[in-house]
């Protein structure tokens, strides 16, 4: 199943996905690198991310990996920021 998912995560490279993990965990971010065993995303930060009306705002932060064995399912993302 994990190379199903890597050329989804090579189809979808540079784009803002959702990512479902088995434990539950739901990850949103820009994919910025797949290898054979993991896929690398520059996670989304929201808009006020300490309340509304303070500081915050639209960015990315620093990439992580997920495992490819892990992922239960890939959507893309960008029809949620409109």
């Amino acid at each position: 199943m994990s190379q199903h998912y890597y050329h989804l995560c090579c189809r979808y490279n540079g784009k803002v996905v959702r990512i479902h993990e088995r434990n539950g965990r739901v990850h949103v971010g820009r994919i910025c690198r797949v290898t054979q065993n993991k896929v690398f995303i520059e996670p989304i930060r929201q808009r006020g991310g300490y309340g509304l009306g303070f500081y915050g705002g639209y960015g990315y932060g620093y990439p992580y990996g997920i495992g490819l064995g892990f992922i239960t399912g890939i959507a893309l993302a960008g029809l949620f920021f409109w």
